[in-house]
Formats: C-alpha cells, structure tokens, sequence
C-alpha cells in the first residue's frame, strides 16, 4: 500500500518526479505522464511533483478500497470524499492493508478545495494521457469532462466556442489575495543586512519575480541602460528578462513565454548597490548568477530558491513582523499595486507572466479607497441638470 511519489535524476541532471509501487517499482502508466510532462511539455520539475503526489494518493486509495485505477476513475466521487477526509494516519504511507478507508463528512476536513483540485488535475492528466496512449479505455474521458460553453471565462477569454470542463471539481470561496502590505515591505528593506538582500525583496516587491525567477536570473538578463540596442535588445530603459532555462541552483522560470519586466528608479538603485558590494568578493565575479552567496560558503555560488525562504524569514524576524513574510506574498504586492494603480488585466497577466487569465483575476478586487473614490466621481443628478441649490 505505499505508492510514493518518488525523484528522478537523469544522467544530464534534470529531474523529475515518479510514482512506485508498494515493491519500489516505478508504475509505468504514471511514468509514462510525468516524463511526458517534464520533457515532452517543458514542464517544471516541482510540477512533476505535485502531479506524482496527487496520483500516488490516488493510487494508494484504489488500492486500499481494492480497485484497479479504472475503476477508481469511474468513483471519482467517493475518492474525492475520502481525499477531503483523511488524514495521514488513513491516507499515509504507514497505513496497513485493510485500514480504515471509508471516512466521510462525519469526520473533520483536512485539504481544503484549493489542495483537491490540484490532486484531480493531476489524476486528470494522467487519465487523459493513459487513454490517448492507448493504456486506458476511451470511455474514462466522457466521465472527467462535459462540454461547456464559455459563459463562465472571463470577457477576453470569450469567443472560443465551446471546449471541456471537468466535471469533478470542487467551489474555492474567493478570499483576499494574501499580499504583504506596502509597511510590511518597508519593514523588510529596513531589516536587511546587505544590498543583495535588499534586491530580492525589490525584484519580487517592485517586479513581480517569483523566488526561482529571482535566483535563476543571469547578469545578462539584466539591462538597465536608456537604450540597450548595443546589448541587441529593442526594449527602451532599464528592465530585465525572465528566461527559462535549467540551472544548477534548481531555479526555474514557471513560464515557457520569456518576458521583459520594466523596472522602476528603486529597483535601478538596488541593482548597482548589489553590484557594487558584490565586486569586493573576488569569488563572486566568475558566476553568470545575479544572485550569489556572498557571506556563506559556496561563496560565490548561485543561490538557492530555498534560500531565498530564509532570507525572508529571518527578515521577518529582525523586523519585528507579525507573520513571516514569504517571496510570493511579496509578488502578490507587486500584482495588487499594480491593479490598484489602474493597471490592465492584460499588462498584469504580461507583468506577472501568467499563462491564464484567471490567475491574473485575483487582483482585480480594487481596494475600498479606490472604491470609495470612483463613487465620488460619479456626478449628482443635480450637476448632470445644471441645477442649483
């Protein structure tokens, strides 16, 4: 009963996640769907991950409740049920065969919505895969999908016509984007101890990186002149590419689509104090890494996205904080600065480099100032006549 998700290494390198077997095997229709996703899709190593671990705890229900995948496909319902249900010591690996599997609604929930839509989309795409390549019957497809219109997409995504929608996914209650606030952020910068750190909370406060975007930044990746032609780049003033591409530190730029990021005077500043500290560490100069270790050994190393996770909790902590504030709360910010300042949902989508949409939606819930305001403006019948007191 313990199917695991699993890492791979290649002989390049590169990684990737699996799924074995209670005997340590690697089960062949899940291998099958996550190397197709990480080489044949370019997709990210942590989302092979997130996809093994969703179809691993798949797997391990339809073992305990003694069905075949197929016929854990066709319960999806009962799986998502059990999945909202049941806690490590039911769907853990140290679960002895026969244990307890029919937990429901009478027990507390332990995934929210959020965490078992993202186990369905794995086990999703794993179906979807196995049945294209011919390891599944095609009957599974009309069981996880229904034709719909696109009445539900956001008005710039209209005009498609229809296409498919799962049919097993669960409401997530819209909440407020949990964004670190403009004090927070100040309260960061003040807390750092040197211009690199200073940097990483402006690139993912005032640009929008994400922390692997961060540490897998290349010098070259950087311009910060008026004109960079010389560079055999057309853009005009400072900004800096997001260009996905393997890197030893295990960064990695989630969107395939290279993107250029304007940067503001802030940003500009903290680029050349970094520079400046960064050139009184001899061995730092070799490395391609806008971001190195400076102050630890493997001094002159890129560093790690995990590490950008402790620089930020041990800002949060000098500075006094409430909470720890994490890299991608900072990216929040920068999103939500951006709605709140009148930004379009395409410049964010572009900003932020999201493929969809709906992932740029979430922060285009004005503030109540900006609400406030915009009521305001609104004329009085009184004006719009020409009437007076």
């Amino acid at each position: 009963m313990r199917v695991r998700a699993f890492p791979v290494t290649m002989p390049s390198g590169v990684r990737y996640w699996t799924v074995l077997d209670e005997d340590l095997a690697v089960v062949g229709v899940a291998d099958a769907f996550l190397r197709q996703v990480r080489f044949g899709r370019d997709g990210a190593e942590l989302t092979t991950k997130a996809y093994a671990g969703g179809i691993a705890l798949f797997l391990r229900w339809c073992r305990r409740t003694g069905r075949g995948w197929v016929a854990g496909v066709e319960q999806l319902g009962l799986f998502i049920t059990w999945l909202r249900h049941a806690g490590p010591e039911v769907s853990g690996l140290d679960v002895a065969a026969g244990g307890q599997v029919l937990v429901g609604p009478g027990c507390e929930p332990v995934r929210g919505a959020r965490r078992v839509n993202a186990v369905l989309a794995g086990v999703r795409g794993f179906v979807v895969h196995a049945v294209v390549a011919g390891q599944a019957p095609g009957r599974l497809l009309p069981l996880l999908y229904e034709l719909a219109d696109d009445r539900d997409l956001p008005v710039e995504a209209r005009g498609m016509g229809w296409r498919m929608r799962a049919r097993h996914r669960l409401h997530e209650p819209q909440t407020p984007v949990d964004r670190a606030s403009d004090a927070e952020i100040v309260a960061l910068l003040r807390a750092c101890r040197s211009a690199r750190d200073r940097l990483i909370v402006l690139v993912t406060a005032r640009a929008g990186l994400r922390r692997g975007e961060a540490v897998g930044l290349r010098r070259s990746d950087v311009h910060l002149l008026f004109d960079s032609r010389a560079l055999g780049c057309g853009i005009e003033r400072a900004h800096l590419h997001v260009v996905r591409r393997d890197n030893a530190n295990g960064a990695w730029a989630k969107s395939r689509r290279e993107r250029a990021v304007p940067l503001d005077f802030l940003v500009v500043q903290a680029f050349d104090a970094h520079e400046l500290e960064r050139l009184q560490v001899a061995r730092a100069l070799a490395s391609d890494h806008v971001l190195v270790n400076l102050f630890r050994e493997p001094v002159g190393a890129p560093m790690s996205p995990d590490a950008v996770n402790a620089l930020m909790a041990a800002c949060s902590r000098r500075a006094g904080l409430a909470r720890v504030v994490t890299p991608h709360q900072l990216r929040h910010a920068f999103g939500s600065n951006l709605a709140d300042a009148g930004g379009g949902l395409d410049e964010i989508q572009e900003l932020l480099g999201h493929a969809s949409l709906r992932s740029t939606q979430i922060y285009m819930h004005p503030d109540p100032g900006r609400l406030r305001a915009a009521v305001d403006l609104v004329p009085s019948p009184r004006e719009q006549v020409g009437a007076t007191r």
